[in-house]
């Protein structure tokens, strides 16, 4: 390896700076995504710097003992093919330890990935589309706001490999975004985000109990909108997911991979209707 390359932990004031080159990539990251990404784990965040130059930047966020989750991989396109991405990822992969670690990667990669150890689980899908019907007022959805914080971490963890309670207080509360729960009987059954992006609006998470509850929080965040264009990520082995992105005829404009280094989670995937990120999991 170039003895002008070093890999650094990234400082928050180039967060700017990596979601400008995410933007760059096509992949439309949130306007105020920054902050929530580097609070879920300051330390988890690398540059590669060549000669003090930046190429590289990459992820591995921290989430407790036993997981974590690896993005935000990108090489400046005049430095790829020459490792440097590959030593930037030895440091990440060395940051979590023995944990296990999820990525969404591009699927012309999986060969890469499989040889650094990850598994692959199931694709994922972007989809986009607009507009939406005006939903009917639905007395069981309510702000998220209106929830009990331990409810909401114990509801959260049943679709997700771990607790990220200090993500999530920054990532429901993003300028210009809404967050929605369903709460049916005095029980929390469902929650959406939708965020502004440097395109149109995204929605991530979207968890719910049945796909009746999935479509009534899909469109009370759709109409956040007031028309304008929205993506949602979703896993594609769900097929009611997948019914809901067909309902309202969403194209689907982009395809990860996700993998897993210890093999697959033990969460309620049948209830993901949309992912919270590609970058963060």
């Amino acid at each position: 390896m170039n003895r002008h390359y070093l890999v650094e932990r990234m400082q928050k004031k180039d967060m700017a700076r990596a979601i400008a080159w995410a933007a760059k990539e096509g992949w439309n990251p949130g306007r105020h995504d920054g902050p929530c990404f580097y609070q879920a784990d300051p330390h988890g965040f690398f540059v590669g710097k060549l000669a003090g130059k930046l190429i590289a930047i990459g992820s591995a966020v921290i989430y407790d003992q036993q997981f974590a989750f690896c993005g935000f991989y990108i090489v400046d396109k005049a430095y790829r093919g020459q490792g440097f991405g590959l030593e930037l990822t030895r440091h990440r992969l060395a940051y979590i330890g023995e944990r296990n670690a999820g990525i969404d990667g591009v699927t012309n990669m999986l060969d890469k990935y499989a040889r650094l150890g990850y598994k692959l689980a199931h694709n994922n899908a972007r989809y986009r589309g607009m507009p939406y019907p005006t939903p009917a007022f639905n007395e069981n959805i309510v702000p998220i706001a209106q929830v009990n914080n331990d409810d909401l971490a114990r509801y959260d963890r049943r679709h997700f490999p771990a607790p990220r309670a200090d993500f999530l207080a920054c990532w429901l509360t993003q300028a210009g975004g809404l967050s929605l729960a369903y709460i049916q009987q005095g029980t929390l059954c469902g929650y959406g985000v939708i965020r502004p992006c440097q395109q149109g609006f995204k929605i991530g998470p979207l968890f719910a109990d049945s796909p009746d509850i999935a479509n009534e929080l899909f469109l009370h965040l759709t109409h956040h909108t007031q028309g304008t264009l929205v993506y949602i990520d979703i896993p594609e082995n769900n097929a009611q997911a997948k019914s809901l992105v067909n309902r309202y005829q969403l194209q689907k404009v982009f395809e990860t991979a996700r993998m897993y280094l210890k093999g697959e989670p033990d969460i309620e995937l049948e209830h993901i209707y949309g992912i919270t990120s590609f970058e963060l999991g």
